[in-house]
C-alpha cells in the first residue's frame, strides 16, 4: 500500500461517536486498500465527553487490507496529551519510530514539521488561509498536497466527517510515504479535530 502516490481518505461518519474510523481508497478504482482506526481505553473514551478531544492522548492505527479479518498494522500515529505544539509520533508495526511531527506555534491556516526517525526535517506540512487545502513543502519545493473533498451539502453541514485526498509528487521511498500519509491523517486529529 506505502507504494502509492495518492490516496483519497474517507473518514466514517456517526452520531455521537468518541472515535474515529477512515477508509483508505484507491482513488482511480473507490476500492478500500485500507483503514486508520483510532483506538483508544475506554477512560480516554469518557472523558472524551467532559474535556475537549483535541487535549486528550490519542492512537491511530493504520491498516492494510479491505477487510478486518486480512488487515494487517502498517503503523501507528500517537499523540500524547496536546496542551500546546503537540508532538505526533509515527511508529511502524515493531515500534520502531518513522519520524514524528511538530505543530508550529503560529501560523495561518495551520502548520507543522514533519522529521524522519533520526530527526532531520522531511517536509513542512502548511495549511491555507481559508480551509482545508494543505501542501508539503521542502523550502520552496512541493512534495505533495493535500485537499479536502466535497462531501454534500447535507454531510458538509451536519457532521464532522471529512474526505479529503492526499497526493504525493514524484516517485517517494515506502517510507517517505508512510510519513506523509501519516501527516495526512495527523490533520484531522492534530489541527481540525474540534469535538
Amino acid at each position: 500500500m506505502l507504494n502509492r502516490t495518492q490516496y483519497f481518505i474517507r473518514e466514517h461518519v456517526g452520531l455521537l461517536k468518541l472515535t474515529d474510523v477512515y477508509d483508505i481508497l484507491d482513488p482511480e478504482s473507490q476500492l478500500k486498500i485500507g483503514e486508520a482506526r483510532e483506538e483508544v481505553s475506554w477512560l480516554v473514551r469518557i472523558l472524551r465527553l467532559f474535556i475537549n478531544k483535541s487535549l486528550m492522548p490519542t492512537v491511530v492505527n493504520v491498516y492494510e487490507g479491505a477487510d478486518e479479518n486480512s488487515r494487517s498494522l502498517l503503523f501507528s500515529i500517537r499523540r500524547g496529551v496536546a496542551l500546546f505544539r503537540p508532538q505526533v509520533d509515527v511508529k511502524d508495526a515493531t515500534g520502531s519510530s518513522l519520524g514524528h511531527f511538530r505543530s508550529k506555534a503560529f501560523s495561518l491556516g495551520g502548520a507543522f514539521d514533519v522529521f524522519s526517525a533520526d530527526g532531520r526535517q522531511v517536509a513542512l506540512l502548511k495549511g491555507d488561509w481559508k480551509g482545508w487545502n494543505f501542501r508539503f513543502l521542502a523550502g520552496e519545493t512541493e512534495l505533495g498536497l493535500v485537499t479536502k473533498k466535497w462531501a454534500g451539502l447535507g454531510k458538509e453541514l451536519f457532521t464532522s466527517a471529512d474526505n479529503y485526498m492526499i497526493s504525493i509528487h514524484g516517485a517517494p521511498d515506502p517510507g517517505t510515504s508512510a510519513l506523509f500519509l501519516a501527516a495526512g491523517l495527523a490533520i484531522d486529529t492534530v489541527l481540525k479535530e474540534k469535538e
